[in-house]
């Protein structure tokens, strides 16, 4: 059973309304709504206070099954981020390489502009919840960062000397 069939059951068991729910919990309506119908989630201190108002634990009220579903979701997100990412990595390369073979000025704009692309995707393509396990560890973290940053600048610095 989900969260929002679970919310929905609790909810009717008590003979609540949407709308009373809400009250109760100051949130709207409509979030109680998104909930139910598993469009989304409340945040941690709601769910703590929809599992005293029902006098259910919080671990039965949230199912593995949410968890796995969503996880698995962000992972095929960032899937498809990660493939983007490599379209622009090799859009960069490419675009480089014609640039400088060529030694024309637009391919130049084209790497660069591939390279911003290239790191938009890339930071994308790492699960939410991987990007908060990174954080955690800052040093690392900064060090990619930086490294990154200083790739871009070369890249733009790059093309404007040669325009």
């Amino acid at each position: 059973m989900t969260f929002g069939e679970k919310i929905k059951k609790l909810r009717t068991e008590n003979g609540l309304t949407q709308e009373q729910l809400a009250d109760k919990l100051y949130v709207t309506r409509t979030a109680v709504s998104k909930w139910e119908t598993g469009r989304g989630l409340p945040a941690i201190d709601t769910l703590k206070e929809i599992a005293e108002l029902f006098g259910v634990s919080l671990d039965s009220l949230i199912s593995d099954e949410d968890v796995q579903s969503k996880k698995l979701a962000d992972e095929k997100r960032a899937r498809t981020f990660y493939v983007i990412a490599i379209v622009f990595l090799a859009l960069t390369v490419g675009f480089t390489l014609a640039a400088y073979f060529a030694a024309n000025k637009y391919f130049a704009i084209g790497s660069c502009a591939a390279t911003a692309g290239y790191v938009v995707f890339a930071f994308l393509s790492r699960p939410k919840y991987r990007r908060a396990e990174a954080k955690k560890v800052i040093l690392p973290y900064i060090i990619s960062r930086l490294i990154i940053l200083a790739v871009l600048a070369g890249v733009i610095i790059y093309t404007l000397i040669t325009l």
